[in-house]
């Protein structure tokens, strides 16, 4: 990974553009999305940029860029579509402590942008270390296409609710209360046009009531290590669990795929640890190479907790082509 995708917070900081032609004008449409506060440079800016200077979204100064014009900027974009007045105005940012990028110049720039694919609050970069613009833009259509415009207000909503769901305990609780406002509450809400507050008010309600419930185990068989070979089912549970055990012939691109909050172990040879942590509440994952031990299975059982068992996916073996013998 040459490049390491960070988000960073824009809101009042400096972002300064050099030019004001056709790199400019792409560059700028996605900026303006930000809360940053946008200079351009240009001595002979588009009409579009006169307008949004018009209007106030930008500052618009006609001229080259000097030294100190980027003074304070967090972003410097050199958009002039000249090699020579690119590299000048790059090193007059650099010297002013701006990271800088070249439009269509990954070698030049400290950092790329990538596509993205807007639902705000909800954004989604992708990224191809500037060697497959169009791969990256057809991933995006893919993204785009699969996640609804409602995605927005729900998250806008969640985001002014944080504060308020704090009061259910960390972790499994609050990942299901989340869980359920995110695809079922607020969705169904949004359709009977109700108010997001009331529902996670009520919601919130409902969960602080329930009290603290048991865990679960789940005793998944992994049977190769290529990820793409796990069922739908037991990819889902790794971004869940709370817990992953796994022996030491286990795939690193499999651990890879459970979320970053979870705690990893090594299988036990007994129940107890097992039961120990889903009574606590915890989602307990074992990541198995064949079928869990049956008096394993028996133990959680009598504990009163019906662990779930999901088959795995052997790959077909290597067929070598047999000689026709006589």
């Amino acid at each position: 990974m040459r490049h390491f995708p960070i988000f960073i917070a824009l809101e009042g900081r400096r972002v300064v553009l050099s030019g004001g032609g056709d790199a400019a004008l792409a560059k700028l449409r996605l900026l303006m999305k930000t809360e940053a506060r946008l200079t351009v440079f240009s001595e002979a800016p588009a009409p579009e940029i006169e307008s949004w200077a018009g209007a106030g979204r930008l500052s618009l100064v006609r001229r080259r860029m000097d030294p100190g014009d980027a003074l304070c900027a967090a972003l410097f974009y050199a958009a002039d579509e000249d090699a020579a007045e690119d590299a000048r105005t790059v090193a007059l940012a650099r010297a002013d402590g701006a990271l800088t990028n070249i439009v269509d110049n990954l070698s030049g720039s400290q950092f790329i942008t990538p596509a993205i694919v807007d639902r705000d609050p909800v954004t989604i970069a992708i990224g191809t270390e500037g060697t497959a613009p169009v791969l990256a833009r057809a991933i995006k259509a893919d993204i785009e296409a699969m996640l609804p415009a409602r995605l927005g207000p729900l998250a806008r909503a969640a985001r002014a609710f944080r504060g308020i769901a704090e009061a259910l305990p960390m972790g499994r609780a609050r990942r299901a209360f989340w869980s359920a406002f995110f695809f079922r509450s607020g969705p169904e809400a949004l359709e009977r046009g109700e108010d997001l507050q009331t529902v996670l008010d009520a919601q919130l309600a409902q969960h602080l009531g329930k009290g603290t419930e048991p865990g679960r185990i789940t005793f998944a068989i992994v049977a190769s290590g290529d990820p793409e070979l796990l069922p739908h089912k037991t990819r889902r549970i790794l971004h869940e669990a709370d817990l992953v055990l796994h022996g030491d012939t286990m795939s690193p691109g499999v651990l890879e795929l459970a979320r970053r909050e979870a705690v990893f172990g090594p299988l036990p040879d007994h129940a107890a640890p097992l039961i120990k942590a889903a009574v606590a509440g915890e989602h307990v994952l074992c990541l198995m190479p064949s079928a869990p031990d049956t008096r394993i299975v028996a133990a959680c059982h009598g504990a009163g907790l019906t662990p779930h068992i999901i088959p795995g996916i052997v790959p077909v073996p290597n067929l070598v082509p047999l000689e026709e013998t006589a």
